[in-house]
């Protein structure tokens, strides 16, 4: 859907707001935005709405959703969208913004590989920026990556009755080790530390089901495999005790890499490979605001629930920004999202009733 009335017209093309990203807490941004009547926009390099959930485990099951027992990141994405998409929307996807720039009329232009927008705040939401794997210098690993060695799981059924070794002591290879657990044939989870860098319930979850757990210091020797992976050699670096285990499939979960891109480039005050903002989810760039992953201040949690309450704020105060009468608070959401759903009616009604009719033959 694209929001009524728009043209070709440069200032027809200025948005209040435009999203970059189009993940959970971006699309929960465009909610917000709708509510409080702004005219909005969301660009992103992805080919599809989600962001790492979809691109990256859309089949994996989140736990730490407000109000979800748990969810399969696909669904959730697909609910956040379907309330998002409640108000007049643009997406622009497959677009990757290379560039920011703020005029001296305070209007700001995103530059992107297909051209350019005008809009008068952004809200930057890209999460942690592009994910890198890191990877193990083993032979075979790069040779034999999509034939049996893997590093995100994406469909569950591409392991169905196969034999698997996961690798990793952080959340997401704990996650997977239970994703699997009801479909694989076996599971083998290992990990080189002494520690784990997940959260405490996914690891005795873990525990307690039929997955064998080898730690501490348990790595992988050596890979064998011709076209696909037939069998991994897994050690213990104390005592040189070795196992070969019959694979079909290793997730290799040791951490990610992670990249701004040319955010780095955009004059933003970074910290720690991400942006700093204020209590209202300000940059040091007027009228550009940045929630979720990829934001940092003091006591700063990673989680989808934190980044949509700072969304929340980034939109409310950008309202604000836009037009100083306007509340920053807007009021309970059920009288709110009523009041607004109307105005949207009552103005696209408006704007149809002043088009010009087709001449009939």
């Amino acid at each position: 859907m694209t929001i009524p009335g728009t043209s070709s017209d440069t200032r027809a093309d200025l948005y209040d707001i435009t999203f970059v990203g189009a993940g959970p807490v971006a699309l929960y941004g465009m909610y917000y935005a709708g509510l409080r009547m702004t005219k909005f926009k969301t660009i992103d390099m992805l080919e599809e709405i989600g962001g790492g959930l979809m691109a990256l485990y859309p089949e994996k099951y989140i736990f730490d959703v407000a109000g979800f027992p748990k969810v399969m990141a696909k669904d959730l994405t697909r609910m956040f969208k379907e309330q998002a998409c409640q108000y007049p929307h643009e997406f622009r996807l497959g677009e990757k913004v290379v560039g920011l720039e703020r005029d001296k009329d305070g209007i700001i232009h995103l530059i992107t590989d297909k051209g350019e927008h005008l809009s008068k705040t952004v809200v930057i939401c890209a999460g942690l920026g592009a994910y890198i794997p890191k990877k193990l210098e083993i032979p075979n690993v790069e040779r034999l990556e999509g034939a049996g060695i893997y590093y995100f799981v994406r469909r569950i059924n591409d392991f169905r009755d196969k034999n698997v070794l996961i690798v990793g002591g952080g959340d997401s290879a704990f996650d997977y080790s239970m994703m699997l657990e009801p479909v694989a044939r076996n599971i083998t989870h290992i990990h080189r530390n002494d520690f784990f860098a997940a959260h405490e319930d996914s690891v005795r979850k873990v525990m307690n089901s039929r997955v064998r757990m080898k730690f501490p210091f348990w790595e992988v020797k050596s890979i064998e495999g011709e076209d696909w992976v037939r069998r991994v050699t897994i050690f213990q670096s104390r005592t040189g005790e070795e196992e070969t285990l019959d694979i079909d499939a290793i997730v290799f979960n040791i951490g990610f890499l992670t990249s701004l891109g040319p955010i780095e480039d955009w004059g933003l005050e970074l910290e720690h490979n991400a942006i700093k903002v204020d209590s209202r989810m300000r940059t040091n760039i007027e009228g550009v605001y940045a929630a979720g992953d990829i934001v940092t201040y003091d006591g700063k949690l990673k989680l989808i629930s934190t980044g949509c309450g700072e969304v929340a704020i980034a939109v409310n105060n950008a309202k604000n920004y836009i037009d100083p009468k306007a509340k920053v608070s807007p009021g309970h959401s059920t009288d709110k999202h009523e009041l607004a759903q109307k105005k949207w009616a009552r103005k696209q009604a408006q704007e149809h009733a002043h088009q010009p009719s087709e001449k009939k033959e």
